[in-house]
């Protein structure tokens, strides 16, 4: 027996009969209510699309309700944000009789939201493919560079452009053509009755912009429900991922705003007691993790060479397990220090080259190299190597000044940059620059006329041909996919170009008294189910040269030990403020750690234990199994360690304590 449904059509009819008594009642208020359905409607159905691409780990994680419910709250607060200037400009125009002058304002107003929401969503699936996140601070970061991220985008996401620009287009046509129809210039209501209705309104859209009743307005940490970041991110919408960042960048945020504060003499207390030398003496207040690290080679000073490789996971490297893709490094791990169980910092080149070159702990703000306050006096090897007599370089194959390198390194003991603009020959030019043979031939170039100048040296090479688009030169490598354009096609041809460099670093005059360094910047599209992916931190480093002995190292180690271990092999000992260890001295198995900032989280690891800071909630600790982090009990000795680690970047930076 069928069931009749009788009851459709008189709710659809008396639906179509309340609409237009609403629309007379609300006036030019409507517009708004129109607004709010359409982008309600159109946000929550990118979510599900979002989390049906996902839907293993939504489905896995039992996660549907939370998203979606939090996922509300967030369009609704997001929605009222947009709304609530608008519509206080449209009740006070209304009131002085000037509704109508400032219709088409409104109207454009909206028309440009609109556009935003649905410009934000369309471009969200490729950045949660690069970044495993939605748009954040990345995104904004990458605007300060529109040159080099232009070409990167045309070159590699021509496909993604043309979307984005079709979808912007029409929807600001069909916002443009329902906007202009849904004006109502008078309301039926009397002038009592408006001035409650505006004042209800009013009420109610700053309500859902805050969100809460409580003392703080909904924010991202309120929603967030999983150890899966993901999952967390797709209960925002990206518009409000993006404008969160930005405020976010605007107070450059503290690590003990994120994860609490601790007295900073028990802060400084731990953290020396973790360095490696805790009998050094701390006499120097304003700069309390400064003490005097004595080398471990004595003789005549050493050249230092690091080449920072562009998104170099460990997982693309034979040797760590990976793919085959880097025969070698594989190689110099067979001749060389090869460091197996080795972690990046962070998720950028900025972050990489703040570890490996000053030593600083990571941070939920931005790297030193982009804020304001570290670009002159602020610590690194190459202004240490300088006041002993070192020349000083850095050599790039693209231009210098993105992501701020050369004000940063100019400013901080670097004398010479090298770049694309400054290269004798270019064979090829890919969207980020040079290749990174034609680097590594500058390179040598570079080298040789440092050694000839009589006096030791230290270059940082960095390379770039491992970058989205991946455009590399024809005809250099056996390609591992068939298509040539991959990131594992790039990895393998950077590889490739390294080697060659390695070969003609041997026959140098040069090579004899230089310590050489291969190490990844970070890894590349870091993503996983974890809070933080700890597996994609894992990096890899080879120390090599002559005179350097061949070890396989497996102790727990972090970037911020690199410098450390570099300036000891070099014979380059004094005062420094790093709290890294040096690597070629003994290390006490209590004290070997790790530390990775993954967007607003921090991980400590110490053994197998990893403890995870997340902003405005108590800290956890995991167990660290099989590239998974198990929950286990806190625990609290760990706890208090990694907080001050996370603490002590932001306030040895605030507080000049590296400079």
């Amino acid at each position: 027996m069928g069931i009749k449904l009788t009851f459709i059509p008189k709710i659809t009819s008396l639906i179509f009969k309340v609409i237009p008594k609403v629309q007379n009642a609300l006036g030019p208020v409507w517009i708004f209510v129109v607004f709010a359905v359409l982008a309600l409607s159109f946000l929550t159905l990118a979510r599900f699309g979002l989390s049906v691409w996902q839907v293993e780990r939504v489905f896995g994680s039992h996660a549907w309700l939370s998203i979606f419910i939090g996922g509300l709250r967030v369009d609704i607060a997001t929605l009222s944000y947009i709304i609530v200037p608008a519509l206080l400009l449209t009740l006070m125009m209304q009131s002085v009789g000037w509704q109508n002058k400032v219709r088409g304002l409104i109207k454009i107003y909206l028309v440009g939201m609109s556009a935003l929401l649905v410009f934000f969503e369309v471009i969200t699936p490729t950045f949660i493919n690069e970044y495993d996140l939605r748009p954040n601070r990345l995104f904004i970061e990458y605007l300060i560079y529109p040159k080099e991220v232009s070409k990167m985008i045309f070159s590699g996401y021509k496909l993604e452009v043309f979307i984005a620009v079709i979808a912007l287009i029409l929807s600001c046509k069909f916002a443009s053509k329902v906007f202009s129809n849904q004006w109502q210039s008078k309301s039926s209501l009397t002038g009592l009755n408006q001035s409650i209705l505006a004042l209800v309104l009013v009420c109610l859209t700053i309500l859902g912009a805050r969100n809460s009743l409580g003392h703080r307005p909904l924010n991202s940490a309120m929603v967030s429900f999983s150890t899966d970041h993901l999952l967390n991110d797709l209960t925002l919408n990206s518009l409000y991922s993006v404008a969160f960042a930005v405020k976010q960048l605007s107070n450059e945020q503290s690590s003990q705003d994120y994860y609490g504060k601790m007295p900073t003499d028990e802060l400084l207390s731990i953290v020396r007691s973790n360095m490696q030398n805790t009998q050094g003496t701390f006499s120097d207040v304003t700069a309390p993790t400064k003490t005097f690290h004595e080398a471990s080679y004595i003789g005549k000073p050493k050249n230092l060479v690091i080449i920072l490789q562009e998104s170099l996971g460990a997982r693309y490297v034979g040797t760590l397990g990976g793919l085959p893709l880097t025969p070698n490094i594989d190689a110099l791990y067979k001749q060389g220090w090869g460091f197996d169980n080795l972690y990046a910092t962070g998720t950028r080149s900025v972050r990489g080259i703040e570890a490996v070159i000053t030593g600083f702990t990571p941070t939920p703000s931005r790297a030193v190299v982009k804020l304001d306050k570290s670009q002159r006096d602020f610590f690194t090897i190459a202004d240490f190597l300088a006041k002993q007599n070192y020349n000083t370089q850095f050599i790039y194959g693209g231009e210098s000044h993105f992501d701020n390198m050369r004000s940063f390194f100019l400013g901080n003991g670097f004398k010479n940059i090298v770049d694309t603009n400054n290269f004798n020959k270019i064979d090829f030019n890919g969207s980020w620059g040079a290749s990174d043979e034609d680097l590594y031939d500058q390179a040598d170039i570079e080298l040789t006329k440092l050694k000839n100048q009589n006096k030791p040296f230290f270059s940082l090479i960095f390379s770039s041909s491992n970058h989205s688009p991946y455009d590399f030169p024809d005809d250099k490598i056996t390609l591992y996919d068939k298509q040539k354009q991959t990131r594992n096609n790039a990895a393998k041809y950077a590889d490739y170009a390294l080697g060659t460099f390695i070969e003609k670093a041997k026959k140098s005059s040069y090579w004899d008294n230089t310590v050489f360094i291969v190490i990844a910047d970070h890894d590349s599209r870091v993503s996983g189910s974890n809070l933080v992916p700890v597996d994609h931190f894992k990096i890899p480093a080879v120390i090599f040269g002559k005179g350097i002995t061949h070890k396989r190292d497996s102790q727990l180690a972090s970037q911020i030990d690199i410098p450390v271990t570099l300036l000891s092999l070099i014979g380059a000992s004094g005062k420094h403020p790093m709290i890294g260890h040096d690597l070629s001295k003994p290390i006490s198995d209590n004290k070997q750690r790790a530390m990775m900032q993954y967007d607003k989280n921090f991980a400590y690891m110490h053994d197998n234990k990893v403890v995870v800071l997340q902003p405005q909630k108590p800290a956890t600790t995991y167990t660290y199994s099989n590239n998974q982090l198990v929950p286990c009990e806190n625990d609290e000795q760990l706890v208090k360690k990694a907080l001050a680690h996370a603490n002590l970047g932001n306030l040895a930076y605030t507080n000049g304590w590296y400079h």
